[in-house]
């Protein structure tokens, strides 16, 4: 059998802290099938991304080895952040990639999930694909009032319930939301005003939660160290909706209020596809094709002759 290839996202609630990161990410660098391709720290957010890509066994033997070390290190309750998060351990996505399926990916999930509480005692939710329940296939629902509101419901309310362990949360560490999901897209754009009311309006206007586009999730975050906001959204399926598109249309409802664009950003990895789509675009280019990229052709003639 072909050798199984994931790629997996773990989100970590720590963004400030260097020693505390690099600590965690330590058993991903170590682990010997299991691939570190970045890893990217935001102080706004308070948060960790971090990009694995690699076999199956060994990655969760290192996301189990990372998630002990951030659940010593990090206090929910004393925790502040823009971004939303139920968990020390906040997500943790599989991403099928080559020989493997989604529906492999769901299995994996689980049988993840159910390892990692018995490793570390934190409950698990599943989402996406993995999903053990229609409400929680998106993850904004599972994560609706963010640990403050979870830790309470879910010990009181059966229907916040985790999946696995719980039924209250841990004590400082929350809970960890495990899923599979086709590759995602982080993307961030940041304007040249304070008002955060007037980012809320503009990720309203984008997300497709409030008739915006498709596939396309959107929240909006003041980014105090920098003296802008931000709309950060995730790109469920570019091909479906690609980046220049989500730009443009921020761009012309930004206008709308005297506000610019500064900049954009891409948090974590990237299909070259998606790159090359807006680059085409914005370039005006004529009947473009990847294949004219030297490097795609000599990566697409390197994998004939394996």
């Amino acid at each position: 059998m072909a050798d199984q290839l994931i790629q997996c996202v773990p989100n970590f609630s720590e963004g400030r802290r260097f020693e505390v990161i690099e600590s965690i990410i330590g058993p991903f660098k170590q682990t010997k099938g299991c691939n570190l391709l970045d890893h990217r720290a935001d102080g706004d957010h308070n948060r960790l991304v971090v990009t694995l890509v690699g076999s199956p066994g060994p990655i969760q033997d290192a996301l189990i080895q990372a998630a002990k070390i951030a659940i010593d290190h990090i206090d929910l309750n004393t925790h502040q952040g823009g971004h939303p998060r139920v968990g020390a351990v906040d997500v943790i996505p599989f991403v099928p990639l080559r020989n493997i399926t989604m529906d492999e990916c769901v299995a994996l999930a689980h049988t993840f999930g159910e390892c990692y509480h018995k490793e570390t005692g934190i409950p698990v939710y599943f989402y996406e694909a993995a999903a053990k329940r229609p409400d929680r296939s998106r993850l904004e629902v599972v994560r609706r009032g963010q640990y403050e509101v979870l830790k309470t419901e879910a010990a009181e309310n059966p229907d916040r319930h985790p999946d696995v362990g719980g039924p209250g949360l841990h004590a400082t560490a929350g809970a960890t939301v495990v899923g599979a999901r086709k590759f995602l897209i982080a993307f961030n754009v940041n304007l040249d005003t304070k008002d955060l009311k007037v980012a809320q309006t503009i990720a309203r206007f984008v997300r497709s939660s409030s008739g915006g586009l498709c596939h396309v999730k959107g929240i909006a975050l003041s980014l105090e160290e920098r003296g802008m906001t931000q709309v950060s959204m995730n790109l469920v399926d570019f091909k479906k909706n690609s980046l220049y598109r989500v730009v443009e249309m921020i761009r012309m409802e930004a206008n709308r209020w005297g506000v610019n664009i500064v900049e954009t950003e891409i948090y974590g990895m990237i299909p070259a596809e998606a790159i090359l789509d807006s680059a085409a675009y914005y370039l005006q280019l004529r009947d473009f094709s990847a294949k004219q990229v030297v490097e795609m052709s000599l990566l697409d003639l390197m994998g004939q002759e394996e």
